[in-house]
């Protein structure tokens, strides 16, 4: 069923996401965004009278969506590099290397509500540079942290603006694109991440292995730099919606299918990081494949992960929860079969791509779900996303490196992220009731 873009007023539950339907960050690279090739029209912030020039408006969108890049990161890179960051920093088990992860999924969990709440009443493009800021510095920090304590701390710190930025980002490209094409500006800015793992991150673990896997942090800094002098160039000024509140945010969140939906975010995508968060380990002593071929195989995932965002972006202007409910039952399927085929290097590979490909496609579903369960909160609702997806990243490497530490082998992590995602798969159908309890489409 179609999605509306009709404004719902405050006092309303949506019935449509606000933003209108997802794009599925692929379109960036077919360049068939107008936002990209330049025949949208761009509108002022009040979304009456135009103010930017298309031109305008997309080289600020591009620069918005360079942190993007930049966080997909450090997100992933962690995950292809940490055989060589657990033999450097001589820990002792896989679970405390996995600590990297948690500690700055951490960070973006409690970061992302906290943060975005300070910037609800701020001018939104010295925000989004403030947040940037702490993202570089926190980089810095890491490359020259001296211990493991303190290198979970630059990681913690890291994360903080994670979530804060992609919402304050989010809504800046929504009110410089107007109420017609807010989906897809969106989408670009977004995007970041996609391509991050389809090209950055097979760079970056390719670079961290010839040069020191601590060089992550540099190139991810220098990144964040650029991503400042970009937004700084090109962004326009941009005051929040007047009557923008802390208390109007907060007293949005209450509604019972946002938090089903936020748990459906984090049990759904908690399977996948229990693998891909010892994908290093795996593919090197259970499917045989050469350290020097590591690139390849997060390459391989960054691929599945961008064309499932195009399938899930697609399917999800037809049935949003439809399509969160396919890609969870897909999921359970191909980590299933992860568990029992894994000591064939190419087949291990495929079921890598497949299972990226699954978990993308949730990815503009569940974001299109929570937008839509609070109208009245899209501060938060931005970067509740984010929030609940790294809430998954945590206890995704949590759950793993238990299970492996269990004396359970490296094949485990696949067998408890099926589980986790039968456990999605139940959120979803109750999800899914209580949207349609309300005469909502689903």
């Amino acid at each position: 069923m179609s999605q509306k873009t009709d404004r719902v007023p405050d006092y309303e539950e949506a019935t449509s996401s606000p933003i209108g339907p997802m794009t599925s960050p692929i379109q960036v690279l077919s360049g068939s965004i107008p936002v990209v090739t330049g025949t949208m029209r761009a509108v002022s912030a009040d979304h009456q009278q135009p103010q930017y020039s298309p031109r305008q408006v997309a080289v600020a969108i591009l620069a918005l969506s360079l942190g993007g890049f930049a966080i997909g990161v450090t997100e992933f890179a962690i995950m292809g590099l940490q055989r060589e960051a657990v033999q450097e920093l001589a820990l002792t088990s896989y679970s405390e290397g996995g600590l990297l992860i948690t500690f700055y999924a951490a960070g973006v969990v409690i970061g992302a509500p906290i943060l975005s709440l300070m910037g609800a009443k701020r001018e939104r493009k010295t925000y989004g540079l403030f947040l940037l800021g702490i993202f570089a510095f926190a980089h810095v920090f890491s490359y020259f942290a001296p211990t493991f304590e303190a290198l979970l701390f630059g990681r913690f710190l890291s994360g903080l603006p994670h979530g804060a930025y992609f919402a304050t980002a989010a809504l800046m490209a929504a009110q410089m694109a107007g109420p017609t094409k807010r989906a897809r500006a969106i989408a670009v800015v977004l995007s970041g991440i996609a391509i991050a793992n389809l090209m950055g991150v097979p760079a970056v673990t390719w670079a961290g292995q010839q040069f020191g896997w601590r060089l992550m942090f540099l190139i991810t800094a220098v990144l964040a730099i650029i991503t400042m002098v970009a937004v700084a160039y090109c962004a326009p000024r941009m005051q929040p919606p007047e009557g923008s509140s802390i208390r109007g945010e907060l007293k949005g969140l209450a509604n019972q299918r946002l938090w089903v939906g936020i748990a459906l975010v984090i049990v759904g995508f908690s399977g996948m990081f229990a693998i891909y968060s010892y994908i290093s380990h795996i593919a090197v002593d259970v499917a045989g494949i050469g350290e020097r071929w590591l690139w390849f195989v997060v390459l391989m995932f960054g691929l599945g992960n961008v064309i499932g965002n195009f399938a899930g972006g697609w399917f999800s202007d037809k049935s949003v929860l439809g399509t969160v409910l396919v890609a969870t039952v897909l999921v359970a399927t191909f980590m299933t079969l992860f568990g029992l085929l894994a000591q064939l290097g190419p087949v291990m590979v495929v079921l890598l791509f497949l299972i990226g490909a699954a978990a993308g496609a949730l990815g503009p579903a569940m974001q299109t779900h929570l937008i839509d369960t609070a109208p009245r909160a899209p501060q938060l609702a931005a970067s509740f996303q984010h929030s609940a997806f790294n809430s998954a990243n945590a206890i995704g490497a949590i759950l793993g490196g238990v299970v492996i530490d269990a004396g359970f082998g490296l094949r485990a992590p696949a067998y408890a992220g099926a589980i986790a995602a039968g456990l999605g798969i139940a959120i979803c159908l109750y999800a899914i009731w209580l949207t349609k309890r309300r005469g909502l489409p689903v």
